[in-house]
């Protein structure tokens, strides 16, 4: 039986949903994942299930995607993001997205066994040069900046942004 994700939808098209993350960084690259349907990159995790806690889930949400144990290091970033989206799976939805970023573990190894789908569309999962990443177009945005000088605490990283189409 499928555990449902903490997520609901409003018939005015307002969408909450509580997510945690993974911070995956190799080799001075940072895992990002894409898809055919989005033009852009997004962190690794997804739904928190009702009754699994925020650490469950982005081990879950990491094997998942990357085909790969990871383990936790730390809890890194709590973000409130605000968004809208006018294209992709989200079109039409104005969102507000509680993630738990959580800082993972290096293996040593780029090296991953991913099959993941979202929505039915296969993901592809890049590694991003970190000095790079402001080449990219990538969620969330604030690692950009917030890698460089990862802080020894817990962020609150607030964020009402325009559409990202």
């Amino acid at each position: 039986m499928h555990t449902p994700d903490c997520c609901f939808q409003d018939k005015d098209n307002n969408r909450f949903r509580l997510r945690a993350a993974g911070i995956i960084i190799e080799n001075d690259c940072i895992l990002f994942a894409t898809n055919e349907s989005e033009n852009y990159y997004y962190s690794i995790g997804g739904g928190i299930h009702l009754g699994e806690t925020a650490e469950q889930a982005v081990l879950r949400e990491v094997l998942e995607e990357t085909g790969t144990a990871y383990e936790i290091d730390r809890l890194a970033f709590i973000q409130e993001n605000f968004f809208k989206r006018e294209d992709g799976l989200l079109k039409g939805l104005s969102c507000h997205e509680i993630t738990f970023y959580f800082l993972m573990k290096s293996r040593g190894t780029q090296q991953l066994n991913s099959d993941s789908y979202t929505h039915g569309i296969k993901e592809v999962l890049e590694w991003l040069p970190i000095d790079k990443l402001q080449e990219y177009e990538a969620y969330p945005t604030f690692i950009k900046e917030k890698l460089k000088i990862l802080q020894p605490h817990i962020e609150h990283i607030l964020t009402i942004q325009k559409d990202r189409s």
